[in-house]
């Protein structure tokens, strides 16, 4: 493997160039219209237009990337993730284009994204799954008598969907059919597939992902967790690694359930299955993510692996170069999604401008970037700017170093979640570690906030007017006498 198209953009593009170039890799960027000055442009070896500023015509657009891949003679094309990262119809198009595809087979991908599919899949493995349905379901009187027997509150969730889409809690019997109603509705509008599943809700879950990576040669290794609770609409914001609540004993059965996972769809490369952990740190089945994680740095700060360079290894067919117990555990690592949304106004995406942007740097600090000063955040993509991220040699330096790093990214010209970062780091629910998926709806309000910021403000105002009276009584002369 010699060339690789990257099929993607932003942070990600620019972080799978780093690592392809370093292997001694020609990368190739393609890029829509709204894209032309975007830094994995400039990073890349060769760059392709591809189309017009929205998804469909550019980034989502099979065909003409597969072309771009042959014209410019790329052996690979690396995926990222989003976009066509976990679509089995694109990854089979690339293969058949005798075109190496930087991921697992279309029908591993075609398997794990059907949630029902994989659940009957993973069955024979003996791993806990939350109670339900095992099959779609639109009717809702038999979707009542599920549901009575499991018992409310129950989760109605599309089984094609991820992002929070098509999910809906249920508490009451009353609730259950306009619910499903919606939950159908938002999934055909979202995926093109109306099924949906119902399943027992777990109260106070833990979200807990595992990250696995397999060779072609039969090897499979997990390395270890990490904890991605801190949620805002059903999507993460803020992950760790590892989690805090898990011992040992739990760490292992996890990481073996998650290897079970992979090996029952022959699954090739590096990914991730979630599960819930509840109060009583029993876990369950939740998904698995065929593609590279957002969260995927942390792993890569404990463990000192580039995820990506091995990524494009297996691809080329290289066998792993280290076993299950070769894998240890080394410190903290804490990432923060820099998003381009607004805080205050319930995370409501915030465009415009960056007038200023400058990044933190210091000791255990990475930031996975893909914006400069000046540039312009689109309309047309994830808001996603930055991926902060921290590491200690415990979960309290990690925090610290966080606290920092916030207080030293400096944004302006768009509202960023660096506050609300902030706001986590500091609260007791965070600090402890006894938290859950709920810690925004449960601690989380908008107006605390604005009155961090002011009391912020009227500090930095005091202790200016503080600066300034000690400078004068320095400065001033004493009193001339006639």
């Amino acid at each position: 493997m010699k060339k690789v198209l990257i099929a993607n953009r932003g942070e990600i593009a620019v972080r799978i160039i780093e690592s392809a170039r370093q292997m001694g890799m020609v990368t190739v960027a393609v890029y829509s219209v709204a894209d032309r000055e975007a830094p994995h442009v400039q990073l890349a070896d060769e760059a392709v237009e591809i189309g017009g500023p929205d998804s469909a015509s550019s980034y989502l657009d099979m065909d003409k990337i597969i072309g771009v891949a042959a014209t410019v003679g790329a052996d690979a094309i690396h995926p990222g993730y989003g976009f066509l990262s976990e679509n089995a119809v694109f990854a089979k198009k690339v293969t058949e284009a005798g075109i190496i595809f930087v991921g697992p087979s279309p029908e591993a991908i075609r398997v794990m994204g059907s949630k029902l599919e994989a659940k009957a899949t993973v069955s024979a493995y003996d791993i806990p799954m939350v109670p339900g349905t095992d099959k779609a379901i639109t009717d809702a009187s038999k979707a009542m008598e599920i549901a009575r027997d499991i018992g409310f509150p129950i989760l109605i969730k599309a089984s094609a969907g991820g992002g929070g889409k098509g999910m809906r809690v249920v508490e009451k019997e009353e609730d259950l059919e306009s619910q499903m109603e919606r939950a159908i509705s938002e999934a055909k509008a979202a995926f093109g597939d109306g099924s949906v599943f119902i399943e027992k809700y777990v109260t106070s879950p833990r979200h807990i992902e595992v990250q696995i990576l397999a060779d072609t040669h039969g090897n499979t290794v997990h390395l270890f967790e990490r904890e991605c609770s801190i949620q805002r609409r059903h999507q993460k914001v803020i992950e760790e690694a590892p989690s805090s609540v898990l011992t040992p004993e739990l760490r292992e059965r996890m990481g073996q359930a998650a290897i079970h996972v992979a090996r029952s769809c022959d699954y090739v490369g590096a990914g991730t299955v979630e599960f819930l952990l509840d109060a009583d740190h029993n876990f369950y089945f939740l998904e698995m993510n065929t593609r590279l994680q957002v969260e995927h740095p942390v792993t890569e700060m404990v463990t000192g692996l580039d995820l990506v360079r091995l990524q494009l290894e297996i691809a080329m067919g290289k066998a792993l170069p280290f076993a299950q117990e070769d894998l240890k555990l080394h410190g903290h690592a804490i990432e923060l999604r820099v998003y381009a949304e607004d805080p205050l106004d319930n995370f409501f995406p915030s465009t415009g401008t960056l007038e200023t942007y400058r990044l933190p740097e210091g000791e255990g600090v990475r930031v996975d970037n893909g914006f400069y000063e000046g540039m312009k955040v689109p309309i047309y993509y994830d808001p996603m700017l930055s991926k902060l991220v921290c590491y200690g040699a415990d979960r309290t330096e990690a925090i610290h170093r966080m606290r920092k790093a916030i207080g030293e990214y400096l944004v302006e010209g768009v509202r960023t979640t660096l506050p609300f970062g902030r706001f986590v780091m500091d609260h007791e629910a965070f600090i402890s570690g006894q938290f859950d998926t709920h810690f925004v709806s449960q601690y989380y309000q908008p107006g605390s906030l604005e009155k961090a910021r002011k009391e912020k403000s009227e500090l930095a105002a005091v202790l200016a007017l503080h600066h300034y009276l000690k400078t004068r009584e320095k400065l001033s002369l004493p009193n001339s006498q006639p």
